[in-house]
């Protein structure tokens, strides 16, 4: 098990991202929109909480801030129908403390728009994980509001609302974060917009 890599940050792309150790090791890793947004700069040291999966087609290594987000990672995909990638997707699209709650409160609705969940895998996690999920929840008197360090989800929510599916919003804002062009979420959307109209 690879619980923790430290190092520096190697490279940046779309969807994950390269971390040397001090070891000379370089290793790739796998993150939600999330963590890409508060990732240093290439070259300077990071931390990431990691989990390994392993399958018949490889092993790949998934990272997140803090070992919250990694349990969180861990009870998505214990859940049959998610693998390691849909549940990216979904702390990608609606973060921890929004994901769970839209568990626990069974917000189909809200989980099945997430690119790649359907109706059914979001009934399936809800069934599974309601009662399971109490720890992931943002505490009652922070209201429901998004937090003001998930700007990218709020990016990510602003371009679906403009018309833009899941998957190219996500793209597009992994592409700005990825070249260190990061910046409040109306930064985010307006360079994310700039890829859009271009691509």
């Amino acid at each position: 098990m690879i619980a923790q890599v430290n190092g520096r940050l190697a490279a940046k792309q779309a969807d994950r991202v390269v971390v040397q150790t001090a070891g000379g090791v370089g290793y790739e890793i796998a993150v939600p929109l999330s963590v890409m947004e508060q990732l240093p700069p290439v070259g300077e040291s990071v931390s990431l909480a990691t989990e390994l999966v392993v399958r018949e087609d490889g092993w790949a290594l998934y990272g997140f801030r803090d070992e919250s987000e990694r349990r969180f990672f861990q009870r998505l995909i214990g859940v049959s129908g998610i693998g390691p990638k849909l549940a990216i997707a979904l702390m990608s699209a609606l973060g921890v403390e929004r994901g769970a709650r839209a568990v626990k409160e069974r917000n189909i609705a809200l989980l099945s728009s997430v690119s790649g969940i359907g109706k059914k895998t979001a009934e399936r996690l809800a069934l599974e994980l309601a009662d399971k999920l109490g720890e992931f929840e943002e505490p009652a008197q922070s209201g429901s509001a998004t937090p003001s360090t998930d700007g990218a989800a709020a990016a990510l929510k602003a371009l679906e609302r403009l018309g833009y599916g899941t998957v190219e919003a996500d793209r597009a804002l992994r592409d700005v974060l990825a070249a260190d062009r990061g910046g409040d979420t109306e930064t985010l959307v307006r360079r994310a917009l700039q890829r859009l109209t271009v691509g």
